[in-house]
């Protein structure tokens, strides 16, 4: 039973969204809970997966029973373990936030949103799992036009010109990325990613190779929304539904940076990439400038949604530059980047669901008198705001002190203090909603602070997992050590 835990894990979110397809026609009820029960079961066979992966090594499925190369091979191992339970925890706990905002946002079609909804999730598991070059491009496709969608489904003036810009660039991600693999195809042979690289290092003088690498790489970073490339970004987390946003922000970027690193790694070989290739230092340039660039733009923001889609493209800059700076310590923090920057996307996300929610706006004015009218999900928001700024002991810190000591030993002093520039521009704009939320009277007629709280928190069903994100923050920054240790380390000397 434990050998289909790889298949359990992404084709339970896929056939629960066929059931809610169905059921959006024959009872709009039973939607939710089919959604529900598809990622719990998804949850529940990655937990066991990641276990057995800590436990024995690489877990390999062969799709069909075609054995590889000829046959797609889902292969977990502890890197893909790791996103695999990330994407499913963070799926599960936003449909559960989600089911008041989705009802009143979209009462007419919560069948159809679940359906697309569960098919993203399906589609990030599945590029998480597989150990195939064109099924990853498959299941890539599948995870955009599903984003696609949801973005659609949000603000109707804004958010089908935001679907479509993303639509126009994604579609040139995804030919760069289907071209590179063509040119593997053509010289290897294969498909299979580790059948690849076995072929593949008799060829690294090949500029076949070269430009398979280049077109992949320019490709994903298309997908990633890296700077320069991150213009579709910030209009489509800006006016996607709350309910969509707050699973495509945290995921959808960072899944993109764990199929960089795994082209670099499994594919490519860092012999080809650090030694053969002379491109670390302009792609860590590039990351430093992306840091920048990302930290100013949402200096300018007047409006939560549009700032934290900028504190998105900064934190790109933070994985990709980690990566390539060519060490353990880099790497090790663009990892543990990818999980720690999920979760504090994810709380901060939760928090401004949460505001859409009750102050049907996320504009600097509605935030006026916050703390007293939302005091739980205003702590939440501090304690995701600290960890987005690296105050310890919350997990931002530790990803970001492991990309210093990175930087510092790649001699890469620009993107060290990039690093620590951008923390101190995060505290500036943090700091401007926390003064704005707690000393600024609320807008509506000027509140005195001194008279009665008109109190508008959240639900229970909104604050629970907005807490259980909060504390995993910590949780996860505590155990950060740990985390590297035991399976980021392991990984990378595999």
């Amino acid at each position: 039973m434990t050998n289909v835990f790889p298949a359990v894990v992404v084709l339970a979110p896929f056939v629960a969204a066929l059931f809610c397809s169905g059921f959006s026609w024959l009872e709009k009820r039973l939607c939710f809970p089919t959604a529900l029960i598809g990622l719990s079961v998804s949850a529940y066979a990655a937990f066991r997966l990641f276990l057995q992966v800590i436990d024995t090594g690489v877990v390999q499925y062969r799709m069909g029973g075609w054995a590889p190369p000829f046959g797609i091979e889902y292969r977990i191992d502890l890197l893909s373990g790791l996103v695999i339970m990330l994407v499913v925890l963070i799926a599960l706990l936003n449909l559960a936030a989600s089911h008041r905002s989705v009802l009143q946002d979209m009462e007419d079609r919560p069948g159809t949103f679940y359906s697309i909804y569960l098919l993203f999730v399906t589609g990030l598991l599945g590029v998480a799992s597989t150990g195939d070059l064109f099924n990853l491009y498959v299941l890539l496709e599948i995870t955009s036009l599903t984003s696609y969608a949801q973005i659609a489904m949000g603000d109707p003036d804004r958010g089908p010109l935001a679907s479509l810009n993303y639509v126009f660039i994604g579609v040139i991600g995804a030919s760069f990325y289907l071209l590179g693999v063509g040119y593997l195809y053509i010289m290897t042979g294969s498909l299979n990613m580790v059948d690849v690289a076995g072929l593949i290092e008799p060829l690294y003088s090949s500029s076949a190779v070269l430009v398979a690498f280049v077109f992949c790489m320019i490709g994903v970073w298309i997908k990633m929304a890296l700077f320069p490339l991150h213009v579709w970004l910030p209009n489509a987390y800006t006016y996607a539904p709350v309910a969509a946003a707050r699973v495509i922000a945290p995921l959808m970027t960072k899944v993109m940076v764990y199929v960089m690193i795994r082209l670099m790694l499994t594919v490519f070989g860092l012999d080809y990439v650090f030694e053969r290739l002379d491109l670390s230092q302009a792609v860590v340039w590039l990351s430093t400038l992306a840091i920048l660039a990302g930290a100013i733009m949402a200096l300018a923001q007047h409006d939560l949604r549009k700032m934290l889609a900028y504190i998105i493209v900064s934190e790109i800059g933070y994985m990709v530059g980690g990566a390539w700076l060519g060490n353990e310590l880099g790497l090790s923090g663009a990892v543990l980047h990818i999980v720690n920057d999920a979760l504090m996307t994810f709380a901060l996300f939760l928090v401004l669901g949460n505001f859409m929610y009750r102050l049907k706006g996320a504009g600097f004015t509605d935030l006026q008198g916050a703390f007293a009218r939302m005091p739980w999900t205003m702590a939440g928001f501090v304690l995701a705001g600290l960890s987005i700024i690296g105050v310890p002991p919350t997990c931002g810190f530790f990803s970001k002190w492991y990309l210093i000591l990175g930087g510092l030993q790649a001699g890469a002093y620009p993107f060290v203090a990039a690093l620590i520039l951008s923390s101190l521009i995060c505290a500036v704009l943090f700091f401007r909603v926390f003064e704005i939320g707690f000393f600024e009277p609320e807008a509506d007629g000027h509140r005195d602070m001194s008279r009665a709280v008109n109190l508008q928190e959240a639900p229970v069903s909104m604050l629970i997992p907005l807490g259980l994100t909060s504390l995993s923050l910590v949780v996860v920054g505590v155990y950060s050590g740990f985390i590297v240790e035991t399976i980021i380390l392991p990984f990378l000397r595999m």
